[in-house]
């Protein structure tokens, strides 16, 4: 399975947020995905991608995603 997510480039983030994001997230997937490959990319605006994986997968990545982007203050050290 490989998921894909892209940040729209226009969000002002802080320095370093979309590599300490990305660390952060694959480690959380590869828990229960321990084949998936993952990628995240600033783009023209948000999205999802999870190419091989079922749509119960694509739930279950969605809310991993939200619960990775809402204990940002856990993980992340600007």
């Amino acid at each position: 399975m490989r998921v894909e997510l892209t940040i729209d480039k226009t969000k002002q983030l802080p320095a370093g947020a979309v590599e300490a994001f990305r660390a952060e997230f694959e480690k959380r997937l590869t828990k229960d995905y321990p084949d998936a490959k993952f990628s995240v990319r600033r783009a023209g605006n948000d999205g999802l991608s999870v190419l091989g994986g079922s749509p119960d997968d694509r739930e279950v990545i969605d809310m991993m995603l939200q619960d990775t982007w809402e204990s940002a203050d856990d993980w992340f050290q600007p």
